[in-house]
This record gives C-alpha cells, sequence and structure tokens, in this order.
C-alpha cells in the first residue's frame, strides 16, 4: 500500500501544483481584481461624549471629514459597491495630543476587498472650551412699501438668544439681526426669518460650528396707507383789556402723518384742537402750550403714523399791546352820499381837520392811510335812523362812517356839520 500511495510521487506533486495554478488563472481571468474609487465620502465621529463631559468642542480642519476611498477587490465585488456601502469613522477616545485621530475604513455590505484606503487618511481637528452667551436680536427691513404706505410697526417673538461653539467662535459674536423684505407692500408682511450673526463691526459671520438656541424667529411688518394732515388749533376767551390777539395761532409741527386703513383715512381730513384745550382768558402776551394730540388722532380711528414722534405738539396764540393812532381827516375827503331829491347841501366851515382816533394792532395801524377810509355821510341813512321823512333848511352834524378793517376800532365819533340852504320848488 505504501509502495503505491509515493509510487510517482514526483509526478502526483507536480499535478496538485499545476492543478492550483490553473484554479488561480482561471479564478483570474473569471473574475478579475479591480480598484474603485468613491470621493466626497462622510467621516463618522464616534465617542464624542468625550469631549462633552470636558465641556469641550471640536471643529473639523481643512474639510478631511470628506475623504476619498480607493477599493480593490474583484470585479464581482465592486460592480455591486456605491458610495453609501463605504464607511469611514474616526473614534474620539483615539485623539491624538495633536489633535489628529486615525480613520479606518471598511465596506458596511461584509463584503471581503483585496485592499480600502483613503485620503486623507487622518481627520485633523482643533479642540477648544465651550463657551455659551446670550446675545441680542436685532432686525433690519429691506425695501420700501408701496407709495402712500408706510411701516407703522414692527413685531418679533424673540430678541434675545443663546449662542454655543468654540470660544474664539463665540467671542466673535456681538449680535444677531433678522431681515425681513417689504419691497411694494400694501398690507403686513409676516414669515420665519434666518437669524444671522454678526461681528461688532457688522460683518456676517459665517460659524458653523456655532449653535444658535433657535434658528428662525418669527417677525411681522405692520403696513399702513398713510397721510400728511394739518392740526387745527382752536382757543377760547379773551386777552386783557389793552391786548388784542393778532390773529396769528400757530402749530409745531403744523401738520401730522396719520395711518390706517384707506377707509378710515378718508374719513380724516384734519386734527382738530378743542377750543377748551387753549385758554387765553386775560393773557398779556403770546399763550403757548404744549397738547398731546394722540387721543385726538385716536378718536378719529387712526394713529400716528411715526412711532418715534410722542404726538406732543406746541399750539401758540399771539397776543400784542393794543395801540391806538389819530388821522386828521380833511372835510373835502368826505363824500355826501344820498343826498333827498330836491335837497341841496354844502359842507360847513371848520375850523380844522377832522380827527379820527383808531385803535388796534402795530402792523395794522401802519397800514391805514387818509385815503383808504372811504369817509362818508349817508343822509338817507341817517334820517331813517333819525325818523326824519324830510330835511329843512338849517345847520346839522352828521356822524361820519369810515371804511375800516374788522381788526381795527375807532375810540371816537367824527360829526360833521353840514347845511341844508335851500329845498328846490318851496
Amino acid at each position: 500500500m505504501r509502495k503505491k500511495i509515493f509510487h510517482n510521487g514526483g509526478l502526483k506533486l507536480g499535478s496538485l501544483v499545476l492543478a492550483y495554478l490553473l484554479w488561480l488563472l482561471v479564478k483570474q481571468f473569471g473574475d478579475p481584481v479591480e480598484t474603485a474609487t468613491f470621493r466626497g465620502i462622510p467621516v463618522t465621529l464616534t465617542n464624542t461624549e468625550l469631549l462633552d463631559e470636558q465641556n469641550k468642542v471640536y471643529q473639523v480642519l481643512d474639510n478631511t471629514d470628506k475623504v476619498t476611498v480607493i477599493v480593490r477587490a474583484p470585479g464581482s465585488i465592486i460592480d455591486d459597491l456605491d458610495a453609501s456601502d463605504i464607511v469611514a469613522i474616526a473614534d474620539m477616545s483615539k485623539l491624538t495630543e495633536i489633535n489628529t485621530i486615525a480613520i479606518t475604513f471598511s465596506v458596511q455590505n461584509g463584503d471581503t476587498v483585496d485592499s480600502i484606503r483613503g485620503n486623507p487618511d487622518v481627520l485633523r481637528l482643533t479642540v477648544e472650551d465651550r463657551s455659551t452667551k446670550p446675545i441680542n436680536v436685532t432686525y433690519s427691513i429691506v425695501g420700501e412699501v408701496a407709495d402712500g404706505y408706510i411701516v407703522a410697526g414692527v413685531q418679533q417673538d424673540q430678541n434675545r438668544i443663546q449662542v454655543t461653539g468654540p470660544e474664539s467662535a463665540v467671542s466673535r459674536i456681538r449680535y444677531a439681526n433678522l431681515e425681513i423684505d417689504v419691497s411694494g407692500a400694501t398690507s403686513d408682511v409676516s414669515a420665519n426669518v434666518d437669524i444671522q450673526l454678526f461681528d461688532a463691526e457688522g460683518n456676517l459671520l459665517d460659524l458653523p460650528s456655532v449653535k444658535k438656541s433657535v434658528n428662525n424667529v418669527r417677525l411681522k411688518v405692520e403696513v399702513l396707507a398713510a397721510k400728511e394732515v394739518p392740526v387745527i388749533v382752536n382757543y377760547t376767551g379773551l386777552p386783557a383789556d389793552g391786548f388784542l390777539t393778532t390773529g396769528v395761532v400757530r402749530c409745531n409741527p403744523p401738520t401730522v402723518m396719520i395711518a390706517g386703513t384707506l377707509s378710515e383715512l378718508n374719513n380724516v381730513s384734519s386734527i382738530t384742537i378743542p377750543a377748551e384745550e387753549l385758554d387765553i382768558t386775560d393773557a398779556t402776551g403770546n399763550v403757548e402750550r404744549s397738547i398731546d394730540i394722540r387721543r385726538l388722532v385716536m378718536e378719529n380711528g387712526v394713529r400716528l403714523a411715526d412711532s418715534s414722534f410722542n404726538g406732543i405738539v406746541t399750539a401758540t396764540v399771539y397776543i400784542e399791546p393794543e395801540v391806538e393812532r389819530t388821522l386828521e381827516i380833511s372835510p373835502a375827503n368826505i363824500s355826501i352820499l344820498n343826498v333827498p331829491e330836491g335837497v341841496r347841501v354844502r359842507r360847513g366851515e371848520a375850523d380844522s381837520p377832522y380827527r379820527l382816533v383808531i385803535s388796534g394792532l402795530e402792523a395794522d395801524l401802519s397800514q391805514i392811510t387818509e385815503d383808504m377810509l372811504g369817509a362818508s355821510i349817508d343822509l338817507a341813512a341817517w334820517m331813517k335812523e333819525e325818523d326824519m321823512e324830510e330835511l329843512l333848511p338849517g345847520e346839522y352834524q352828521i356822524p361820519v362812517t369810515f371804511n375800516l378793517p374788522e381788526s381795527i376800532t375807532t375810540e371816537n365819533t367824527v360829526m360833521m356839520q353840514i347845511i341844508i340852504v335851500s329845498l328846490e320848488g318851496m
């Protein structure tokens, strides 16, 4: 038996070697080894809680958390692989003193591959203390609402948030801002607006390592129709004896912007300050009052359009001393009107010009001349007042009337002498 087993041993051994080589040749040509490259494979970090326990945070440097992986395996395996089958892991427990972690690569479907490697094969990090701080949230309005409309107010659900991240990144943040566009708006604009972070110089920051307590805030911009209307000032009372109102009443500001719906605005043409708000009784100089018109505006069903305006206007009634002036009037400049039919009249001999004393404001009196007085006597009107049916020959004293502005008062009565010399037909 032994002789049979080892008989022609060399030939038998050669046959085995030849069979193995033939198997390898068949395997190689039947399912050859191929190479596949997969780009942008994400690196998964494990055991990150180890840094959390130390109140530290990390940032990946140089995009080393996205790697290119090269797999070498038989073609039958390569054909079935895609990027989702490639696993790249960096274990935080293996962090080195220079803040690097070796990346391990594998195929998650369990297929056997000849080799797998990645580039880069090391994850590089910065590790810092974690920092948290509160920051204010402001807002910015972009664009212009439609003509005839205004931004009447802004409401935001939150004006303060917290940011958490690496100390070096958090220290750069000064404030957060919400930006909303109201271009062409004719009604309220509202949206959930993403929060943007800014440094002290107003530069927008891109800090992916920083986490916000909320990522967006609800912002509502109230848009209303608006128009400008005058403020009308009324007053009550009379100034002290010897003083007059100039007729000038001013309000500062003279107009205000009001806002509301179009139908509400159409019903309002002015804001009127009632007389009881401004009493000038016995005043000897200008009367000035500060008046809050917000209530008056609201009573009209509208509101003040400018939120920065406190609603206080200053109303002023101007008062000046009453002055007197004496005018001399030549009898020849006094017209005789409405002479009864058949009556002949001549002027009496006057020793001197007639004197008329007028009073009023200096500015008004300075404009008056004798030619402007329109001095006259009206015989028909005088006879009616005196209940006279006819004028008999003789001398009469007739009051002279003057055409003076209402702001000027006469302080005396000028009487002109006339003589009825004859009645025709008598």
